[in-house]
């Protein structure tokens, strides 16, 4: 009998410190109506100072064990998406396994910038139908306020810090019914980090500024409305469904602007697609994980309900996927 992937939790944290458009005194007072208008973003949240990625992770996480009694010792992998890490190395689902009590998980990080909680879903996917594995936490967790650039008004005053988990288990139904990955290297220098590396370590900076998150918006925006379009196209054919027999379509909380294109792209109503952006801005590898958790905290989604994901950013990497609830 085949195995399968099913969605057994959900969790999500987001840190209490609210940040709205108006308290970001560090910009003109006359451009601050531009940051809703060009993106939708109201409002974001920022980690306490005394937080790291790992905390936010194991926060959601402990919400995601809690709601279905799963004890942490029971679980057999870890695989966090963030890339805001706590620190190069070690891991940080390594620290996440220790708080969390997960002693017989294997714990490991990917780093697929804004992709990366489909490209976690897809891997523990695999592993959970291969027989190797039965009960896999996904975790994306990112605390972006730390590596934006405060006076950068192109960056800053749109992304958040949060984070979202998933349990899977097996299934003799596929609950992940289909996942899909890819990436196209060439593009690597329209979202990035330049310092910090290898490529340039502390000692080799040159400008202070190099330590901070750079991002082509234009480039980045039309990618993203071209390539998730796609995706989703291509997710939908190889499960021979319709648009509309999908009851939400969760794609990456990057702008407004690019979830509405992709409806119109689709045509289907732009409220099939679920939007989280406003209050917490672009949480990158964390959104599509939060999103899900808030509409099923909120009764939005039904026992058998079809959720399409979708997901794009730096890399250039994306991933869709089909699930089941």
């Amino acid at each position: 009998m085949s195995t399968f992937a099913t969605v057994l939790s959900t969790g999500r944290y987001l840190p209490e410190r609210r940040i709205a458009n108006e308290d970001l005194t560090q910009f003109p007072k006359m451009s601050l109506p531009l940051i809703a208008a060009k993106t939708g973003v109201q409002a974001r949240r920022h980690a306490d100072d005394a937080d790291c990625t790992s905390d936010l992770a194991l926060r959601a996480s402990r919400v995601c064990l809690q709601k279905c009694g799963f004890a942490p010792a029971l679980l057999e992998g870890i695989i966090l998406s963030t890339s805001s890490p706590d620190r190069p190395q070690p891991a940080t689902a390594t620290r996440v396994q220790a708080l969390l009590g997960a002693t017989s998980a294997f714990a490991l990080d990917v780093n697929a910038v804004c992709s990366g909680g489909i490209y976690a879903l897809h891997l523990a996917d695999s592993l959970i139908r291969s027989g190797r594995h039965k009960y896999i936490l996904v975790i994306g967790a990112e605390i972006y306020s730390r590596i934006l650039n405060p006076r950068d008004f192109s960056t800053y005053p749109y992304f958040g810090d949060g984070a979202g988990a998933i349990l899977l288990g097996p299934s003799a139904e596929p609950g992940l019914i289909y996942t899909e990955l890819g990436a196209d290297g060439a593009g690597a220098e329209l979202i990035r980090v330049p310092a910090g590396g290898s490529m340039m370590p502390p000692n080799k900076l040159s400008k202070p500024e190099d330590i901070y998150f750079k991002m082509s918006g234009r480039e980045v925006f039309e990618f993203a409305v071209s390539k998730g379009s796609e995706i989703l196209r291509a997710a939908l054919t190889k499960c021979d469904l319709r648009a509309e027999q999908i009851r939400w379509f969760v794609s990456h909380q990057a702008n407004i602007n690019i979830l509405n294109e992709l409806a119109d792209r689709l045509e289907v109503p732009r409220e099939a697609f679920a939007v989280t952006l406003k209050e917490y801005g672009n949480t990158a590898s964390a959104s599509i994980l939060i999103t899900l958790d808030e509409l099923i905290d909120n009764g939005q989604v039904e026992r058998g309900d079809l959720i399409a994901i979708a997901a794009f950013g730096g890399g250039l990497a994306w991933g869709a996927g089909i699930l089941r609830y």
